[in-house]
């Protein structure tokens, strides 16, 4: 049987995914672009996406920004009701939404092998904010990380 890939914009398929998520279902979303690197893969990792219960600095969530567009990615500061966002392969934060527009929590990074791995695990939390002292040389990390090791992992 072949494979049927059906295409539809972002908007319609992410209002449905976050029905679903306010429905109390979990959801896998593929994730694309780069800006979550090193801990999600774009292109080849997805996220299983629940709704949130409550907000913690250090969240992964799915988010409209900036009444722009939506976003996956990490939460680094909570004042009152706005929420400030920034990718693990950012190196600046000027992502902005209120309480109300962080539709999903991201809970599992699911490899393309169907491998889950639990984005709040001692080791993964460790990593994160490992990650996130390294800013001032997070270019230079992220340059060889895509020239050496990314180019392993979508490989395989």
């Amino acid at each position: 049987m072949d494979t049927v890939h059906i295409v539809m914009p972002n908007n319609v398929l992410l209002a449905e995914v976050i029905r679903l998520v306010n429905e109390g279902q979990r959801v896998t979303l593929p994730v694309k672009g780069y800006s979550m690197n090193p801990f999600i893969i774009g292109e080849r990792d997805s996220v299983e996406l629940v709704k949130p219960e409550q907000l913690n600095v250090g969240d992964v969530v799915l988010a409209w920004i900036n009444n722009s567009h939506y976003v996956v990615h990490r939460i680094i500061n909570i004042d009152g009701d706005r929420v400030q966002l920034m990718g693990d392969g950012n190196r600046t934060c000027d992502e902005y939404c209120s309480r109300k527009e962080v539709a999903a929590r991201a809970e599992y990074v699911v490899g393309k092998n169907g491998k889950k791995h639990y984005l709040y695990s001692p080791s993964y939390v460790a990593a994160s904010r490992l990650w996130w002292w390294l800013r001032p040389v997070r270019r230079p990390l992220l340059a060889v990380y895509r020239r050496t090791f990314l180019k392993i992992k979508l490989r395989n």
